[in-house]
């Protein structure tokens, strides 16, 4: 095999279309096969059959076949970092961020309708294509900070179960008691996939209505102001607003839009039996999980309203001593969890107290099952890995609870809150490295075909993408002038990482800049899958490609 051509047994090939008929823009239709060697363990043999509907109309029957992804991607906007960030931005400023939260919301159903348009119409979700499109270097590079997200997110579900369990309990399990509990809580999730994605779904749409009854009753209770409420969501000022209430909105926008949920998106549309071999198929997988996904993120939406609003009527401009007797009395509250149960308790009894404990264990364990899938796909698709789901949540978790253990067992509940705060910055870092692949390789009309994004969408997501990333730079450049020790070691670290991080972004944003141009060296790209079905021609091997409709030849010698 000469130097332009790599073997196809690790799924990888450079191609020559020399002689090769084109019939113009690739179709991105075709039912998609991994190659021979991809490993992959979920949805083997339970693909949900979607019905057919009458031609040009809309089939509630049909959107319930699609439904659940949506919802699924809808419990990353519900976790205990979420929820921790909303009953901040009350406390911090009233209602006045609502509109930053509804157009972080909004910001997030763009770039989780490009992953999931990437996956239906390829049959590959992100972290597939990430393998058949990035070098071994990078591809390893940008495995490893997707592995840093998804870690830093199970970190804090079980920081969130565990301030829960502390507040079910009535503080008689430790938090660290109930650090050492998530370790066991989650193999429970293993024993209910094993009866069907269906009934998987069901359990997390369980889970979300809990939150929706939770929350939704303490917004009863407390009662604010709903035209404040309205003014905060739909004007888009804050007035009278500081660096803190600033440093709030910034970290709305980080906590509210996830890395891993991009990855995550993008596989859990590949649970549906869809027809690639017809277009028409395609759009309409296209439009209903648009349309679900709409649905799962208003809910999400409204569940976090919840959360902003009884904190802004309760805690907002309000000491310690107003609130509850044991803290220091003349300081503005400095709102968590574990605070945000203490107050609902005292305010409205201890009733309030427990149905908060209950709604923040749903949110911990919901995004926990989402998390281990996240992780599972990511592992999978990146290194072509098969590991059975158990390791998977062994493996996670157990990085997860060790330092959040200790945290928990030396130290006090308030470290374990700045723990969340710092797991908040660790993530935002890991944005660019979800979003510019999603936006590369949906802007590709090598991979896409005719569903390749349009000019329009492009300008969007790109503009959309950078807002969020300077926003979330933003953020972690505060945390680190303000809250790291002035220490030349330290800074001398930081320095390090930033470089190599500028150096990452920059590598894949060039990357992207090629993809989503129509170049000679686009061609290439194209090829780079290979489709499992192969036929000996001389010394040539004929091979059809999973996002082609043409046939190319590769010479072998």
């Amino acid at each position: 095999m000469d130097n332009n051509t790599r073997s196809a047994e690790d799924g990888r090939c450079h191609v020559s279309t020399v002689g090769v008929p084109s019939t113009g823009s690739p179709m991105a239709t075709e039912n998609t096969r991994l190659a021979p060697t991809a490993k992959q363990t979920y949805f083997k043999e339970q693909r949900i059959h979607i019905p057919e509907a009458e031609r040009g109309r809309f089939s509630f029957r049909v959107l319930w076949a699609f439904t659940g992804p949506g919802f699924l991607m809808s419990i990353a906007y519900l976790d205990p970092g979420n929820i921790e960030s909303d009953l901040r931005s009350g406390t911090v400023a009233q209602y006045k961020l609502l509109w930053v939260l509804l157009s972080a919301t909004i910001l997030g159903l763009v770039m989780q309708r490009l992953a999931t348009r990437l996956g239906v119409v390829t049959g590959l979700h992100l972290a597939e294509m990430c393998y058949r499109q990035y070098r071994k270097v990078p591809r390893i590079l940008l495995w490893l900070m997707v592995e840093v997200a998804i870690i830093g997110s199970d970190m804090q579900e079980v920081i969130g179960t565990a301030i829960a369990i502390f507040l079910l309990s009535n503080r008689v399990i430790p938090l660290w008691g109930g650090v050492l509990i998530t370790v066991v809580d989650t193999f429970t999730f293993l024993l209910l996939d094993k009866y069907g994605l269906r009934k998987l779904e069901l359990l997390f749409g369980f889970l979300i209505t809990v939150m929706g009854i939770t929350f939704g009753y303490e917004y009863v209770v407390a009662s604010p102001d709903q035209g404040q409420v309205l003014k905060g969501m739909f004007f888009p000022w804050c007035e009278h607003c500081d660096g803190s209430v600033l440093l709030q909105a910034v970290g709305i926008v980080g906590a509210v839009i996830m890395p891993h949920n991009l990855y995550l998106h993008s596989a859990l549309v590949k649970s549906r039996d869809i027809d690639r071999t017809k277009a028409e198929k395609v759009r309409e997988a296209n439009y209903y999980y648009f349309i679900e996904s709409c649905i799962a993120l208003f809910c999400s939406f409204i569940i976090n309203v919840f959360v902003v609003s009884v904190f802004a009527y309760g805690l907002y401009d309000k000491t310690n001593g107003e609130v509850v007797s044991t803290l220091e009395k003349t300081e503005l509250v400095d709102a968590d969890l574990f605070k945000g149960g203490v107050f609902l308790g005292c305010t409205f009894g201890a009733a309030a107290m427990y149905i908060w404990g209950v709604g923040i264990l749903a949110a911990g364990q919901s995004s926990t099952m989402t998390g281990t899938y996240a992780g599972q796909f990511a592992m999978e698709g990146f290194l072509n890995l098969q590991w059975s789901r158990w390791k998977r949540v062994l493996f996670t978790r157990v990085i997860a609870v060790v330092p959040t253990f200790f945290v928990a067992f030396y130290l006090d509940i308030d470290n374990l809150t700045g723990m969340n705060d710092f797991l908040n910055a660790v993530m935002s870092l890991q944005l660019p490295f979800a979003t510019i692949p999603t936006i590369a390789f949906t802007s590709n009309p090598q991979i896409m075909g005719e569903f390749v994004n349009g000019l329009g969408n492009k300008i969007t997501s790109i503009i959309l993408s950078a807002v969020v990333i300077g926003i979330n730079t933003f953020f972690v450049a505060h945390s680190v002038i303000y809250d790291i020790p002035q220490q030349w070691g330290i800074w001398l670290g930081v320095a390090v990482y930033a470089a190599f991080y500028v150096l990452m972004c920059t590598y894949f944003i060039l990357h992207m800049t090629v993809s989503m141009s129509n170049t000679r060296l686009n061609e290439y790209q194209q090829y780079i899958h290979i489709y499992n079905t192969r036929r000996r021609v001389g010394n040539t091997e004929e091979i059809a490609y999973s996002n082609v409709t043409r046939t190319v030849a590769i010479t072998w010698r």
